[in-house]
């Protein structure tokens, strides 16, 4: 049996070697103004040596650019491209067909990550994506586990699933979206706005705070609750999907690598002794648990239809 590749989201370059350590496969990592909610902002020195860590070690690092790209920028992505090219980078992560276009020029031998976030819903776009020259697809995080299990069976590309963190609810390519609500007095409010990694849409009917996280892409309004399906992975495995991913957004380094460990875990005991498994899924749950914020209840996400926000 196959093991699914574990994908995680470091913050910083400092974070690699614990991340490696805690038994991570590979890396999203990438620049602000080219990817989307990224759980740290990494210049070009960061990006190498990063990648020097990583194969160092046997790992991969994959780049973001996924970024929603106007006219404006759309000069500079041949220039990174070759950049990430000449560093060796494993993949880069695109939604924007621009990147597609101007990677044929640029960085023709690059492997490309096709990721929309919204509009992965089924194994025929998957596919046609594929046709056009990507290697993975990544998934809506808002498909059933059945839904998920039939894409990976016709995909002919890798198959990527988010099983762990925040999900992203609604981007602005503003990023005065709570001075907004405030401006029109709705019941919604701004919590801490002074401090940006602490902002909250909080909603008094249902007692749900909704983070709010700004980059140079806007303004993206998060679930109140965190994804964990660790007590669930075993479907997706038996299926053979490829890669399991951490999101890392508005989490602290240590939180990342703690939960990496448990994911770590359980992969490798379901693959190995899927009993021990069953024994254990439950007590890694609750650790997770423990490790949670008050505010940050996990769910199963869409897996099991069981979350509305």
């Amino acid at each position: 049996m196959k093991k699914p590749e574990l994908l995680v989201t470091p913050k910083k370059v400092e974070d690699f070697l614990p991340l490696i350590e805690a038994g991570a496969d590979a890396f999203i990592i990438g620049e602000q103004k080219f990817g989307l909610r990224l759980a740290g902002d990494f210049s070009k020195d960061d990006i190498k040596n990063a990648i020097g860590i990583a194969h160092q070690h046997g790992k991969k690092v994959y780049v973001a650019m996924n970024a929603i790209f106007h006219n404006e920028l759309v000069d500079e992505l041949g220039e990174y491209l070759r950049f990430l090219s000449e560093v060796k980078a494993d993949a880069v992560v695109f939604g924007d067909p621009a990147v597609l276009m101007m990677a044929k020029d640029a960085a023709p031998r690059m492997k490309l990550h096709w990721n929309t976030e919204t509009t992965a819903t089924n194994w025929h776009t998957c596919n046609y994506w594929g046709r056009k020259g990507s290697q993975r697809a990544v998934l809506a995080r808002e498909l059933s586990m059945d839904a998920v299990v039939e894409t990976k069976e016709h995909a002919e590309v890798e198959i990527e699933v988010q099983v762990h963190g925040m999900t992203c609810m609604f981007q602005s390519k503003r990023s005065l979206l709570g001075n907004y609500f405030e401006y029109q007095g709705k019941k919604l409010k701004i919590e801490k706005p002074d401090t940006k990694e602490t902002m909250f849409l909080f909603d008094p009917e249902r007692n749900n705070k909704y983070p709010i996280f700004e980059d140079a892409n806007g303004t993206h309004i998060m679930s109140p609750n965190d994804i964990c399906i660790i007590d669930e992975l075993g479907e997706m495995i038996e299926a053979g999907v490829d890669s399991f991913k951490i999101d890392g957004v508005l989490q602290t380094s240590d939180y990342i690598v703690e939960v990496t460990k448990k994911y770590r875990k359980a992969i490798d005991l379901f693959v190995s002794n899927g009993d021990e498994y069953e024994e254990v899924k439950d007590d890694l749950l609750n650790e997770i648990e423990n490790l949670q914020a008050k505010n940050r209840p996990l769910d199963t996400g869409f897996f099991f239809k069981e979350t509305v926000y």
